[in-house]
């Protein structure tokens, strides 16, 4: 019999729904599990056991009152600690925000509890969100449930690693880089970033961000199945007028061709064979169920990603001085490599880039005019090492090649599917494989119905 913390999220909220299960039993058997599960993978680094088991109380209650319940009713969620929740730091990672102390919820914190969303921590990210792996001088070091010597990605490390492991359903994460999509191909889950406007966000805490954040960077969900990414982005997607850039789409758009581009190795990035296998495997899954699928080169994302590190380092080296004043080991050696691949620009520079970007979305939506679907690698490697990033100017350099797709989509505000599809032996030992699903802007119902043919629902690590 499956245990009750290992059920998804679609089970949970049905059996609640139907008196079944109760939000409180729920809660209760989550913090059970983070308490087994946590020691060693130090992915959630807030609890607040007391304030959980009240919502879930509450839950109960609205459900004994006859009350029409919200979508993710009494469903354990974990937030990221980069995100405002009422009452709790928004750290960062940074040992200078431990006492940043949230007024209000985050508008995505916020739909997650209107939802009925039970939230039983708060899960771990580098030091400023910086970086492809899990480590700060505040929290420590998140590691990966599958395989330690893999890293569990980043900036949502903790969350990939946490969902992974059975600590909730759900899991939180942003992505302007690939913070949602990396870690959960690395911890061998599923992960949506949605498309710019799609989810509302804003941190009272420190005020609007600057323009490069504002652009590219979204909120989305984790988890172990794709039924439960849907139902986590419909509830996350909830309006909110604090964020101006949020927009009233419908999750579901108008019928689309069953068309999809095959891309082995965009703009001619190395690509492990292990990867490309998984591609091969994922497009004639799509063809064995009716899609038509062919190769076919997709508009640029290696210039896509040049202007998205030069528009993020310009906004970065704004607040340079926080970096200097923080003074992780981790992000300094980061921040210093990518200044070194992006000098500093002028003012002409990044009205250019901004200029650029029109281009791009241009061509990336007449792309998925034709081609609705984008088959594609979620990195040209393997999960990598842990800490590789900061082994090596050359390992970094290798890195930033390898995750070309994660740093050049944001920049064009499109959304984007990791589909885990299997498991690979690596040369560090097991290592989760899967592949990338694109689509247009405001076309998450289009990633999800494909990712569904494709990703299994992923059992939780005992």
């Amino acid at each position: 019999m499956t245990e009750i913390w290992a059920l998804t999220a679609e089970e949970m909220a049905a059996g609640v729904k139907s008196g079944e299960m109760t939000a409180r039993g729920l809660a209760e058997a989550t913090l059970a599990r983070i308490d087994a599960a946590n020691g060693p993978l130090n992915a959630v680094v807030a609890r607040f056991d007391d304030e959980a088991l009240a919502a879930a109380d509450a839950v109960d209650a609205a459900w004994a009152r006859g009350e029409t319940l919200g979508p993710l009713a009494g469903v354990p969620v974990t937030v990221k600690v980069n995100v405002d929740q009422q009452g709790q730091a928004t750290t960062n990672g940074l040992r200078k925000q431990a006492g940043l102390i949230a007024e209000d919820d985050n508008p995505v914190v916020a739909n997650l509890r209107k939802a009925g969303a039970v939230i039983v921590g708060r899960t771990n990210t580098p030091a400023f969100s910086l970086r492809w792996f899990t480590r700060n001088s505040l929290h420590g070091h998140t590691r990966n449930p599958l395989n330690p010597a893999l890293t569990p990605g980043g900036s949502s490390g903790g969350a990939s690693a946490a969902v992974a492991a059975g600590m909730a359903p759900i899991g939180h994460g942003n992505d302007i880089a690939g913070s949602v999509r990396y870690p959960a191909y690395a911890c061998g889950i599923h992960g949506l970033r949605p498309s710019f406007g799609r989810v509302p966000a804003y941190n009272g805490s420190a005020g609007d961000r600057p323009i490069g954040g504002q652009l590219m960077s979204t909120q989305g969900p984790l988890a172990r199945s794709i039924g439960d990414l849907r139902l986590a982005l419909a509830a996350m997607a909830a309006p909110d007028t604090r964020d101006p850039w949020w927009m009233p789409v419908p999750l579901t758009g108008p019928e689309a061709p069953r068309r999809a581009a095959l891309c082995l190795a965009p703009d001619g990035m190395a690509v492990a064979p292990e990867v490309k296998a998984a591609l091969r495997a994922a497009a004639d899954k799509l063809a064995a169920a009716g899609w038509q699928v062919e190769e076919v080169a997709p508009p640029p994302i290696r210039e896509a990603q040049e202007l998205q590190l030069r528009l993020w380092l310009a906004d970065f080296r704004r607040s340079a001085g926080m970096v200097a004043a923080e003074d992780d080991p981790d992000a300094n050696f980061v921040y210093a490599q990518l200044c070194r691949l992006s000098p500093e620009i002028d003012r002409d520079a990044l009205l250019d880039t901004l200029q650029a970007r029109a281009r791009l979305v241009r061509l990336w939506r007449g792309f998925f005019e034709r081609t609705p679907l984008l088959l594609c690698p979620v990195s040209g490697e393997l999960p990598f090492a842990d800490l590789r990033d900061v082994a090596s100017e050359a390992d970094f350099d290798a890195i930033i090649e390898a995750q070309m797709t994660m740093i050049g989509l944001p920049f064009m505000g499109l959304p984007g599917l990791t589909v885990t599809t299997g498991r690979a032996e690596g040369p560090l030992g097991p290592a989760p494989v899967g592949v990338q699903l694109v689509a247009a802007q405001f076309r998450e119902d289009i990633l999800l119905e494909a990712g569904e043919l494709l990703g299994p629902t992923v059992p939780a690590l005992a």
